[in-house]
């Protein structure tokens, strides 16, 4: 029997491939994706805790979902995700019309719960950390409707403990996927005829997986690997952490031309009181010199970055350190927030917490800044000819949307199909995007 299911994603590109999986863990039961909730059958909200409105707004999707559930006999709630793990038991008690809880280390456990739940009064609630890992019961994973890119979880959990985050209380320790594993998850999907793969970790580039002979490997040598894959055209990986940048990840961005230049790699700040605070484990000048070693090796790599601003305690000083390492550094793109305090993280418990008037007027001062850059570094590549991966139809008849080398959104007029990696000459900046024509070929000694 078929029934429909929409899940609603928040957060992270790690919950996007969770969410592919979770439909994967299901389809054996007979569910099919929806495009709305108002026709589904079960809909699940794979939540997101970084920050505070993240929660609010699960909290007001299910507000919305209630009249649904009292309308539709047999309908069904679920809540997975950070959020789930987080605050499960306060969802059970504020929500009492939701149905399945359960956290990002469980979800392949969903029939289970989802079977529970039909049975008996009350959620299914599920946020332990298995002893086992959840890949080890997961379906074969399949290109999603033959997208010629994808998401690849290689890595999950974060050891570093920042004062300000939640994800080692909501992800775990950290754990590196076995690397035939990998291998084999990524050769499934370029068969489905993926060209891309983005690698994913909460701290992806700590990833130490075990290769056939048991010895540990880092990320550098993965991509060297993967990379070997027939018919695999690109490589990314995301976020990682300053500390985990070794010599071998920094090669692998100097010869693996597969590698795209483009690396996020946060630094939340440019004083270094307020990364000690942190707990970061690098100074300013560290992420300085990681930036001058990771150009040497691949001159065009574009940087993005996270910031916090008003993280407590933060002088007006302090916040100028972070305006000079944006300027020195130059971003290509980057995403700054106010600091929000997490229940359960020490930063929440820390004194001079700063105001919201200045924690305002400083993230304004610095998206200024960093809209600024992003404007410059796109303006840069007009006239350039750059190969771009065509992802999917566009908004008007004949129009194909892609990613440059540099993960800059470009649409062209026509000239070539969903799937293929033509050069594009970049003619003219849009509001989110750059349009280009199709040409021939690339020039010779272009750049990625």
């Amino acid at each position: 029997m078929t029934k429909k299911l929409f899940i609603k994603t928040y957060g992270c590109q790690m919950n996007v491939y969770d969410s592919a999986r979770m439909a994967d863990v299901l389809a054996p039961l007979g569910y099919v994706a929806s495009d709305t909730p108002d026709d589904a059958d079960l809909v699940i909200l794979n939540t997101c805790h970084i920050r505070e409105k993240a929660s609010e707004k699960v909290f007001s999707e299910l507000g919305r979902l209630r009249p649904l559930k009292a309308a539709r006999p047999g309908f069904m709630i679920a809540v997975a995700g950070c959020t789930a793990q987080a605050e499960g038991e306060e969802i059970v008690r504020r929500m009492p019309h939701v149905d399945v809880v359960v956290g990002p280390q469980a979800y392949h456990r969903l029939p289970e719960l989802v079977a529970r739940a039909s049975r008996a009064a009350g959620a299914a609630l599920d946020t332990d950390f298995p002893v086992d890992s959840k890949f080890d019961h997961l379906p074969a994973a399949n290109a999603a409707g033959g997208a010629p890119a994808a998401f690849l979880t290689i890595q999950e959990g974060c050891d570093k403990f920042c004062t300000f985050c939640v994800v080692p209380y909501t992800r775990g320790a950290e754990y590196s996927r076995p690397v035939a594993d990998i291998e084999a998850e990524a050769r499934r999907l370029v068969e489905g005829g993926v060209r891309e793969l983005t690698l994913l970790g909460q701290n992806v580039n700590a990833f130490h997986g075990r290769d056939e002979a048991g010895r540990e490997i880092g990320l550098g040598a993965l991509v060297r690997r993967l990379a070997r894959i027939e018919g695999l055209a690109r490589l990314r990986y995301t976020t990682s952490h300053p500390r985990d940048v070794d010599d071998e990840l920094v090669a692998a961005h100097g010869d693996e031309p597969k590698l795209m230049p483009y690396l996020h790699l946060p630094v939340q700040s440019g004083s270094d009181r307020i990364l000690d605070a942190m707990n970061r484990g690098h100074t300013a000048a560290q992420f300085r010199r990681i930036v001058e070693r990771l150009r040497a090796a691949r001159p065009d790599l574009a940087l993005s970055s996270d910031f916090i601003v008003g993280f407590p305690g933060e002088t007006e000083a302090e916040f100028a350190a972070t305006l000079d390492l944006v300027r020195e550094i130059g971003f290509a793109t980057a995403f700054s927030f106010k600091y929000s305090a997490r229940p359960g993280t020490p930063a929440a418990l820390m004194d001079r917490q700063v105001p919201e008037p200045v924690k305002d007027e400083r993230l304004q001062r610095l998206q200024a800044l960093l809209r600024a850059q992003t404007d410059a570094f796109n303006a840069a590549c007009l006239g350039r000819t750059v190969p771009v991966l065509f992802e999917r139809p566009g908004r008007h008849p004949g129009q194909l949307v892609g990613r440059s080398p540099w993960l800059q959104p470009v649409h062209v007029g026509g000239g070539g199909e969903v799937g293929e990696i033509r050069p594009v000459r970049l003619t003219r900046l849009a509001t989110n995007s750059i349009a280009g024509d199709v040409v021939d070929e690339m020039p010779a000694g272009a750049a990625a």
